[in-house]
């Protein structure tokens, strides 16, 4: 059992804490039994695995099923445990897991796909993709200058649909939205101002949405080069909605249409 916090692989997996770690370790956390659920699921793969006796012995099964796919299976103290995590209370287990094992995401195809520019909050980002999982999308694109993909918090509030969702990093939306128009598809931007309501499109057709950071919205440049602006309507004084939120109407307004 490891009982020190001087370890080295404690110290490495804490580090994962810090995006600059895990960009360079090229490793991420998956905390808690739901999402090592998931992850097992869909069978990815796994680093490490620390878990308590007391999670043992409640998820037999699942660590019997960890065990089968991971590389490290290590008993560790709940006080190594909870300084592994980052939650403030965590369920027993905490796992290592290699980076940029999701599907890319279609840039042409039938279906919805979102592209998010400069989402700054983990939970609205985590919400979307569950949100977007849930909905059908075809996948999601984020810029680089949005929060980390897995991010912690992103992966809690996906509520483990993230290992089920195609998704990637673009360093560049705008070459994104021009290479997707070549393909065929429709892009929409969401815009406050725009005469079209997000129920008058046709969204049958394969269509990208664009949705915007949670303060300053899209930029001039991506809006610009929408084939289409919708909006979604607001009562007065109003000024916005949760980007999560936003992209379920739109995702589910295709599902309604489809259907």
């Amino acid at each position: 059992m490891l009982t020190s916090l001087q370890n080295p692989l404690v110290k490495q997996i804490r580090k994962l804490h810090q995006a600059k770690e895990r960009k360079e370790q090229q490793m991420f956390l998956l905390e808690g039994t739901h999402l090592l659920t998931e992850a097992c699921a869909v069978d990815y793969p796994l680093r490490t695995v620390c878990y308590t006796s007391a999670w043992q012995e409640r998820y037999p099964e699942l660590w019997q099923e960890a065990s089968k796919r991971c590389e490290r299976m290590e008993l560790v103290s709940p006080e190594v445990l909870k300084a592994l995590a980052t939650t403030v209370q965590p369920d027993g287990v905490v796992a290592l897991a290699p980076r940029s094992l999701t599907q890319t995401p279609p840039q042409s195809g039938p279906g919805v796909l979102l592209a998010l520019e400069t989402i700054q909050d983990p939970g609205n980002l985590g919400t979307t993709i569950r949100t977007a999982a849930a909905a059908s999308a075809a996948g999601l694109w984020l810029s680089e200058d949005s929060v980390d993909l897995d991010h912690p918090k992103v992966l809690r509030a996906s509520a483990g649909q993230w290992f089920r969702l195609p998704m990637a990093v673009s360093s560049d939306l705008l070459s994104l939205v021009q290479d997707s128009q070549a393909r065929g598809m429709q892009v929409v931007a969401t815009v406050p101002n725009a005469n079209l309501t997000y129920w008058e499109l046709d969204l049958r057709l394969p269509t990208l949405i664009l949705l915007g950071n949670e303060g300053a919205g899209l930029s001039p440049d991506l809006v610009a080069l929408a084939d289409k602006q919708v909006k979604i309507p607001l009562s007065p004084g109003v000024e916005s909605l949760n980007v999560a939120i936003a992209a379920a109407l739109i995702l589910y307004e295709a599902q309604r249409q489809v259907h």
